[in-house]
């Protein structure tokens, strides 16, 4: 198991040397930000980062993410000019050491919440995601601006997006993802950069638009799209913990043994009555709806030797910055991640 934390830069308000004094944190997670979706990465752009983490004593092993253009998703004729765009940021990464590319296939929108900043009974603020809310949203009236989401988009465009996505189904979809990792996947193998795919969050349609990284079912139909060791999973326990039918710690066995979860994202929710919406938690199992230790436990014996990372945090001790990625709580869950692993290591050797 290799420890990581997300950093979103130079502008991050979570410094890298800050990152640095978490114990056993190994590798930083992060992406160039300020190119646009489906451009080619200047290479200057990528070695000043690398320099950037090595100088802070980190590795450069994973990016999160290189977007996947919206033209690929809906499978237009200009798909192919923005595929030939991520084959080079796949071999330019490969070339700077990089092991693991998180990348998603959600239309138009990132991770969605209803609020940023719910306040818990403690005090602190986590991100949530209402039903009752969602209901009541209507993303095309351009008031709808959330981290992660693309904010390049105007009322305008975001209208012309939804319309083209009318005309696109769950198996549309599903073709159109083959037909991407069949051009790609080749290319990460000759470079030696795994492809792993972040789940739909939350697991289930939003605003109309079809999502299919949801559940085992729908995973098992990804991997065997394209049978590689190169085509694999970012396992988001958040993301697909959200979804009351999923069995976490099951599906996080079954596929950790297969050797095909390249990376973990590590975040408890609380799931509410509803059986669809939930609050963002402490990392710890007493806190959500998810047995934290019974998951780290399935990684360990099943001979995950990944990158993984702690998850969405809450915003503690007064810390403000961008929401949930805040540097103590996150650091929080990566030390309380660190030591579940170090009593499975003690644990079981005594038992051997």
């Amino acid at each position: 198991m290799k420890l990581s934390f997300r950093w979103y830069g130079y502008d991050d308000p979570v410094k890298i040397e800050y990152i640095r004094q978490i114990p056993t944190m190994d590798s930083i997670v992060t992406a160039i930000y300020d190119v646009p979706v489906g451009e080619i990465w200047p290479v200057d752009n990528i070695k000043k980062l690398q320099k950037t983490v090595a100088e802070n004593g980190l590795n450069f092993d994973v990016i999160e993410s290189v977007p996947v253009h919206e033209d690929i998703k809906l499978g237009l004729p200009t798909r192919d000019k923005y595929i030939e765009n991520y084959k080079e940021n796949i071999r330019n990464l490969g070339k700077s050491g990089v092991k693991v590319i998180c990348y998603n296939f959600m239309p138009v929108f990132d991770w969605t919440r209803t609020e940023l900043n719910k306040v818990l009974e403690d005090g602190s603020t986590a991100l949530v995601y209402y039903k009752e809310h969602v209901e009541k949203m209507d993303p095309l009236t351009g008031e709808l601006s959330l981290p992660g989401w693309d904010s390049s988009y105007t009322k305008e465009s975001l209208a012309e997006i939804f319309a083209q996505y009318d005309k696109i189904d769950e198996e549309d979809l599903w073709n159109n993802l083959e037909y991407f990792l069949k051009e790609i996947i080749p290319v990460a193998e000759e470079s030696g950069v795994k492809m792993a795919i972040h789940p739909d969050d939350p697991p289930y349609p939003i605003f109309g638009l079809p999502r299919i990284i949801t559940n085992e079912k729908n995973l098992d139909r990804f991997l065997k799209l394209y049978d590689s060791e190169y085509n694999g999973l970012t396992f988001c326990t958040g993301s697909l913990g959200s979804g009351s039918f999923n069995n976490i710690p099951e599906m996080i066995g079954k596929y950790a043994a297969m050797k095909r979860i390249h990376f973990m994202h590590v975040r408890n929710v609380k799931l509410l009555d509803d059986g669809v919406s939930f609050e963002e938690s402490a990392h710890p199992s007493r806190y959500g709806s998810l047995d934290i230790v019974e998951i780290i436990r399935q990684l360990y014996v099943n001979g995950f030797d990944g990158y993984i990372r702690p998850d969405h945090g809450r915003m503690i001790w007064g810390e403000t910055g961008r929401p949930g990625y805040g540097l103590y709580d996150r650091a929080l869950g990566a030390t309380y991640i660190a030591g579940i692993w170090e009593t499975l290591e003690k644990t079981y050797k005594e038992c051997k």
